[in-house]
């Protein structure tokens, strides 16, 4: 697939794109692939999910989880 991959200063941009604060004055990467194949805006098209299939969860597996737990995870 052709695309082109550039580093710009953010500014170039402006007209453009709504650039974020964060990203105002400084360098950043554009990257611009070809949208052929895209049906309306791919934000919004529906992705097919492929579980798999296994016994059904336990009622136990939505419980909150233990303070321990919850420390090792940073929470």
């Amino acid at each position: 697939m052709d695309c082109i991959r550039k580093t710009v200063d953010s500014a170039s941009l402006y007209g453009l794109f709504d650039i974020p604060l964060a990203l105002r004055g400084k360098k950043v990467e554009v990257i611009i692939l070809p949208a052929e194949g895209i049906a309306g805006n791919p934000a919004k098209q529906k992705i097919q999910m492929n579980f798999v299939k296994g016994p059904p969860l336990p009622d136990s597996f939505f419980d909150p989880l233990p303070e321990e737990e919850l420390q090792a995870w940073g929470l």
